[in-house]
Parts: C-alpha cells; sequence; structure tokens
C-alpha cells in the first residue's frame, strides 16, 4: 500500500472544508479534480472514506482514522517548511498573523500594503477572531498579537504600544440629549456596551457598565453588542455613549469624545511568537515594521 501526500492533502483540506467545491476553491483546483484525487486515494487505500447522501459528506469510521493521520501528516509537513523558512537569509515565506477582529480590521489590515511593498516574498495570512484564540504552541498561527502580557515559556513577546479605551457618542445623539459632564450625567443616558455571550477581546472591556454600577446598580444598558464594530456602529447611528479604542474610531467627525478626563484600564498590547521561530527573518522583518508604526502613531 502506497500513501500519496498530495491526495491525502487534498482529502484534508475536503475533510476541513466540508464539500468539493470549497476544498477545490481553497486549494486552486477544479471540483472534478478533486473529487478524481479523492477516488483514487479510495482505490489506492481500498477503502470507502465518505457516505455521501442527502446530508452531504460524511467520514465513514476509518475515514475517520485517515483524517486523523492526514492531520498530523499535515502538521508535520507545515512544520518542516517553517523550519525550511527560518533559515533563509532573506525574508521569504507564509506567515500566519493572528489578533482579534476590530484590531486586525482597523489597525493591521491597512499596514499590510506598505509591508507587501517592502516585502513582497512575505506572504502574510490574517487570521482574525474573537471568540477562539488561536494557539501558536499547536501551529495554528505563527505569531499573535495580544491583549495582555503572555505567561508561557516557550513565548517569546515585544510590547507593541498600549491601548485605553475611551468614551464617544454621534453629535446627533448629543444634539437630542445633550452632552454629559459627569459621571452622573450618564446615568440618565443610553450605553452601548459589549455583549456577554462571548468572550471579550480584551480584559475589563465593560468598565463604563461597572463604573456606573457602583452607584447604580439596577442600571441596564441600551444596547449590548458582542463586536467591536458592531459597538462603533450603534453608537455612529445614535444609540448612546460607548467605550470605543481611538485606532477604530480615526478621524471620524460625526462621533465626540466624551468625558475626555475618562478613560478605561491601560491595556497591553504584545507581539508573541515561538521562541524556536526567534531566529526567523520573515517574522523579524514584521515585529520590526509593526514595531516602527506603533511608535510613530500613538493609541493611548
Amino acid at each position: 500500500m502506497s500513501w500519496n501526500w498530495d491526495r491525502l492533502r487534498v482529502f484534508f483540506e475536503v475533510v476541513e472544508c466540508g464539500t468539493f467545491t470549497a476544498a477545490a476553491k481553497r486549494l486552486k483546483l477544479s471540483q472534478p479534480a478533486v473529487s478524481r484525487q479523492i477516488s483514487t486515494l479510495e482505490q489506492e487505500l481500498g477503502i470507502t472514506l465518505f457516505h455521501r447522501d442527502y446530508k452531504g459528506l460524511v467520514l465513514t469510521e476509518i475515514g475517520e482514522e485517515v483524517f486523523k493521520t492526514s492531520a498530523c501528516l499535515k502538521a508535520e509537513v507545515d512544520l518542516m517548511e517553517s523550519r525550511i523558512a527560518n533559515n533563509q537569509d532573506t525574508p521569504v515565506g507564509p506567515l500566519r498573523l493572528t489578533t482579534s477582529v476590530a484590531f486586525g480590521a482597523a489597525w493591521l489590515s491597512p499596514l499590510m500594503g506598505d509591508f507587501h511593498q517592502e516585502y513582497p516574498d512575505v506572504k502574510i495570512s490574517l487570521l482574525l477572531s474573537d471568540q477562539h484564540e488561536m494557539s501558536l504552541s499547536t501551529r495554528e498561527a505563527d505569531v499573535a498579537i495580544r491583549f495582555a502580557p503572555q505567561t508561557k515559556p516557550c513565548l517569546i513577546q515585544k510590547k507593541l504600544m498600549e491601548l485605553r479605551y475611551h468614551l464617544y457618542a454621534s453629535d446627533s445623539y448629543l444634539k437630542n440629549r445633550g452632552t454629559p459632564n459627569t459621571i452622573e450625567d450618564l446615568y440618565s443616558h443610553d450605553i452601548v456596551v459589549y455583549g456577554n455571550d462571548v468572550p471579550a477581546p480584551v480584559s475589563n472591556i465593560n468598565w463604563l457598565l461597572e463604573m456606573i454600577r457602583k452607584n447604580q446598580p439596577k442600571f441596564e444598558p441600551a444596547l449590548s453588542v458582542a463586536n467591536v464594530h458592531g459597538i462603533l456602529h450603534a453608537i455612529q447611528s445614535g444609540v448612546g455613549v460607548g467605550a470605543l479604542p481611538k485606532y477604530l474610531v480615526g478621524d471620524d467627525h460625526n462621533l465626540v469624545e466624551v468625558l475626555p478626563d475618562i478613560s478605561g484600564p491601560q491595556i497591553e498590547v504584545y507581539f508573541v511568537y515561538l521562541e524556536e521561530m526567534r531566529n526567523a527573518k520573515r517574522l523579524n522583518v514584521l515585529r520590526d515594521f509593526l514595531v516602527k508604526h506603533a511608535s510613530q502613531n500613538k493609541l493611548n
């Protein structure tokens, strides 16, 4: 029996994507080509990998075992490719960077054009998620931007910046409801907060609500949104007052900072990677690039 890695890789992607069509798109192959690869793999192994019915593709029992093997092999291949890339004298190769949705979309993504112009052979993949913190140790990502100091001994971290959330409301809301001048004034205002149904991207994100409830324990927000971008859009639409980081507000002239002497807890932002990648040229140039831009654009 022979194991063909190319066909195993196609099988792995089919399982990950759930359909031949989605796997074909990821692999940049035609759907019939993916289907042929799976059929050939089944013939070579003498087994059936999928049940094909109205529910779509369902792994057989032996298919589950083959998938586990293919996942292990892919992890080993990815690790070897990473180690080979780490030994390059010039910055080249893929780099998967994970961080929160709002920070990645609003601060990180706009910098990628300049980075690509400077280092075209470094292929960045931004993995943005608020609900799942991707693991570096299991190689879900190569590097992360985290919003708290990391404690694992296998990790190296470089401080990028410090952030604070500030209070904003739309110009139209303030014209309608008046501008609060004290924390006590907020008791009669509508407040937008981060929903507690899913994990928040940073700790103490609802510091404003906690501050109000110290004296008004029964105070209820006007709206909860489990996404920082969603909070931004709600405030822009005139729902009420809410806390936002400055990198997300940018030059939006329709938003007004209220109670500027009051801000949320300080948040430290770190560029984090595994110790084994300390000599990876592509990682080092990205780190230095982001550190430089962070120092030029104070976001506190």
